[in-house]
C-alpha cells in the first residue's frame, strides 16, 4: 500500500512538472455565472490551440477554475488554494474590487516568499489606479483600462451631433465610478455643450428589474446612456431598456458580453454600443472559423479576444525566457509585442498595460455570423489605432532585483 502511494505521489509530481497552470479567479456560479463561464471556456478552447503549437516552453498548458462568487474575500481564499497547490499564474476580471484584493494578497505573498512568486493576469478588471498609482511587477493587465476605452468611446461622440444630453449608469463600486469619472471629465474636454442630464450608481449584482432607473432615464430627457455595467447587470440593463421602448444609444463597455443579444434581440439593432478590442462581424476568415468551431463546441461566443492574446504572449515570453518560472516569464513579458487578428498588441514595460487597439461596434441583423445562435452581432463602425488609445501612466514600479 505505502509503495502505491509512494507512487502515485511521484507520478503526480512528475504531471505537475510537466504542466503549467493557470487559475482563473472568477465567478462560476450567481447572477455573474454567465461572465465567467464564458471565460474559462474560452481559455481552454485557446489552451487547446497553445498545447497543439508547443505548449508553454514545451508544457501542457492548463486551465483550472475557481468560483470566487465576485467576492474579494472568497477570491482571496480561492488564491490560497491556487498556491498551496502549487498553481503559480492566476488570472481574474470580473470586478475591480476583487482585482484591488487580489493584487495586494499576491505583492504579499511574493514578497515573503521567494522562489514561489505568483504572477497575475489581469484579463478585465479595468481600474486605471491598477496600471497607475497601484501598478506591480507582479501583474499584468491585458485588457484596455477604464481611461483608455472611454478616450476612444468619447473620441466618437464628439462627432455625433445629435448626442447632446447623456444619462450615465453605472455599478456603485470602484469600477463604475471610474467610468462615470471619466465620461464626465473627457465628455467635458470634447464636447463641453453636452450636458450630463442624470446619474446613477447601483449595487453590483443586486438589481432583478431596472425599470425604475428606466424611468428615471426616459424622464430626464437624455438622448445617450453610457454604462460600464457587466454580466447581469448590462443584460437586465438594456432588456428593461427595449421591454420600454426606450429608442435612444446605449454606449458600452459590454455590450456583447453573455446573454446581451439573446435578451434584447431586435430591440437592440443600432441602439447598442460597445467600446472593446473585438467586434463580432470579423473579416478575417481564420478568426470567424474559430467563432463558429468554439460555438458549436462550447455553446459560448468568441467574445474574449484579449485571452487567446494573453495566452499568446504567456507561450512567447515564456519561449523567450526559455522557462515557465514567474519571475523570467514576467521579466520577458515586459515589452513583449505579439500579432492579434486585430493588429499589433504590446505589453508596456513601464507599467505592464496592454497597449491595443479598439473598435466603437454597433449590434445589427441579419449578420453573417451571429452571436448566441441568432442572426445579431456587433457590427464595426469606428477603429482606434494603439497609439490613439495609449494614454500616459503614472506607475512609479519597484522591480525585484
Amino acid at each position: 500500500m505505502r509503495a502505491a502511494t509512494a507512487s502515485l505521489l511521484i507520478t503526480g509530481a512528475a504531471q505537475a512538472e510537466d504542466t503549467v497552470r493557470i487559475a482563473l479567479i472568477d465567478p462560476l456560479t450567481g447572477p455573474m455565472a454567465a461572465a465567467g463561464q464564458s471565460a474559462i471556456e474560452h481559455l481552454k478552447f485557446h489552451a487547446e490551440h497553445i498545447n497543439e503549437t508547443g505548449g508553454i516552453n514545451g508544457k501542457k498548458l492548463e486551465i483550472v477554475g475557481l468560483d470566487n462568487k465576485v467576492n474579494p474575500q472568497e477570491s482571496l481564499v480561492q488564491l490560497q488554494k491556487a498556491i498551496d497547490d502549487d498553481i503559480r499564474f492566476v488570472t481574474q476580471g470580473m470586478g475591480s474590487s476583487v482585482a484591488s484584493a487580489l493584487l495586494t494578497a499576491v505583492d504579499k505573498h511574493n514578497t515573503r516568499n521567494k522562489g514561489e512568486e505568483v504572477l497575475y493576469l489581469n484579463m478585465a478588471a479595468v481600474d486605471p489606479a491598477f496600471t497607475n498609482e497601484r501598478c506591480s511587477f507582479w501583474h499584468f493587465r491585458f485588457d484596455a483600462h477604464v481611461d483608455m476605452k472611454m478616450n476612444a468611446l468619447t473620441d466618437w461622440v464628439e462627432n455625433q451631433p445629435d448626442i447632446k444630453k447623456v444619462y450615465l449608469i453605472n455599478q456603485d463600486y470602484s469600477f463604475g465610478r471610474a467610468v462615470a469619472s471619466s465620461a464626465r471629465r473627457m465628455l467635458e474636454e470634447k464636447r463641453p455643450d453636452v450636458e450630463i442630464v442624470g446619474e446613477d450608481f447601483h449595487p453590483l449584482a443586486k438589481v432583478k428589474d431596472f425599470t425604475p432607473y428606466i424611468s428615471k432615464i426616459q424622464a430626464s430627457g437624455a438622448d445617450a446612456v453610457i454604462t460600464g455595467n457587466w454580466g447581469q447587470d448590462i443584460t437586465l440593463l438594456v432588456k428593461s431598456a427595449a421591454d420600454s421602448g426606450l429608442d435612444m444609444p446605449f454606449l458600452t463597455y459590454y455590450g456583447a458580453m453573455a446573454g446581451v443579444v439573446t435578451q434584447v434581440g431586435d430591440a437592440g439593432v443600432d441602439r447598442i454600443y460597445q467600446v472593446n478590442e473585438y467586434y463580432g462581424d470579423f473579416e478575417d476568415p481564420e478568426m470567424a472559423e474559430q467563432q463558429v468551431r468554439m460555438y458549436d463546441e462550447t455553446g459560448w461566443d468568441y467574445y474574449w479576444l484579449r485571452l487567446s492574446t494573453m495566452l499568446d504572449m504567456l507561450q512567447k515570453a515564456a519561449e523567450k525566457a526559455d522557462s515557465t518560472d514567474p519571475v523570467a516569464i514576467a521579466r520577458a513579458m515586459e515589452g513583449l509585442s505579439v500579432e492579434t487578428p486585430t493588429g499589433t498588441a504590446v505589453m508596456r514595460a513601464e507599467d505592464h498595460q496592454m497597449q491595443l487597439p479598439l473598435f466603437i461596434s454597433v449590434l445589427k441583423d441579419d449578420m453573417k455570423y451571429g452571436a448566441e445562435g441568432t442572426d445579431f452581432n456587433y457590427h464595426r463602425i469606428a477603429k482606434i489605432d494603439r497609439e490613439a488609445v495609449s494614454l500616459p501612466t503614472s506607475c512609479k514600479m519597484r522591480r525585484p532585483r
